[in-house]
């Protein structure tokens, strides 16, 4: 059971309706970490507006292996939850994909220096060496996507923190952090 009440979808405050109905479109289900966070119309605005502008940012692919490394840096049960499921059901990952994307790796050598910078930045709050960013410029990506995976990384950083708070009662086929591949 969650910590914090995870309100029904009727129940969430009435400015938080359109923002949850606009999820269901995009979803087809508004999942316990959207009406969670629905309690305040501004962190759901919030979410929804990062979430929405880096929807843009880089690959779906590479988005979801991001989201799956930066989950387990943290120990995020759901979101390795739904990250694992979205990562093999829309995303397509294979499982030995997600399993590597946990691992802070990929298998594909380009996205493979992403999900290694983005889970060092994860790990260590931002303070990455000069190395690093050579890295994964060298891999191909520019200063502006670079940009963008740390964007990814504090966008996830963040539902990692709400659900770990929360203790969110997981809506997905459970993952579990303690149970990395």
């Amino acid at each position: 059971m969650s910590r914090l009440t995870i309100p029904a979808r009727e129940a969430a405050p009435a400015p938080s309706q359109p923002l949850l109905d606009a999820v269901e479109k995009s979803l087809s289900v508004v999942p316990n970490l959207f009406r969670l966070v629905s309690q305040s119309p501004a962190a759901l605005s919030g979410l929804l507006g990062l979430n929405g502008a880096l929807s843009k940012a880089l690959d779906a692919r590479t988005r979801e292996r991001i989201a799956l490394a930066v989950a387990q840096v943290n120990g995020c049960d759901y979101c390795l939850s739904a990250h694992s499921y979205l990562g093999l059901n829309v995303a397509k990952l294979d499982a030995a994909e997600i399993a590597m994307n946990r691992r802070g790796h990929s298998g594909d050598p380009r996205a493979d220096a992403a999900v290694v910078f983005a889970a060092k930045v994860a790990s260590q709050r931002g303070q990455v060496g000069d190395a690093d960013i050579a890295a994964v410029k060298l891999a191909g990506y520019t200063e502006a996507q670079i940009v963008e995976i740390v964007g990814l990384v504090a966008l996830n950083v963040f539902t990692n923190f709400v659900n770990n708070v929360a203790e969110t009662e997981i809506d997905f086929p459970v993952v579990r952090a303690a149970e990395a591949a």
